[in-house]
């Protein structure tokens, strides 16, 4: 079986006056403990250490070949990142607190 390559995908945004860096964390994968997961990306403000936000997307659709089991690569996008963001934020992430990572549950039809 091909292995495939990591991305590196990272960016700077900005997001209500706050400057944030986000990069790719993992790929979509199989883990024995819970199965498959989706890709997830970590989320940090620029100037220094404080809270970290990691979004969780939700595992995407199959393919419709039959050639493989892996599932479809995400497409990642600054709009889609920034409304995860936002969303986060409105869940109860902020920025600027310390404190163990906020884990968000990115919702299926938001990507």
């Amino acid at each position: 079986m091909a292995k495939r390559r990591k991305r590196s995908i990272d960016a700077a945004i900005t997001v209500d006056g706050f400057d944030l860096h986000w990069r790719l964390r993992s790929e979509t994968q199989y883990t024995t403990d819970s199965g498959y997961k989706g890709m997830t990306l970590s989320v940090e403000m620029v100037d220094g250490p404080h809270r970290e936000l990691i979004l969780e997307y939700p595992l995407p659709k199959k393919k419709p070949t039959g050639f493989t089991d892996l599932a479809e690569r995400p497409k990642i996008s600054q709009q889609v990142v920034e409304a995860a963001i936002r969303q986060a934020m409105a869940a109860g992430w902020n920025p600027v607190s310390r404190g163990k990572p906020f884990v968000f549950l990115v919702p299926p039809n938001s990507n």
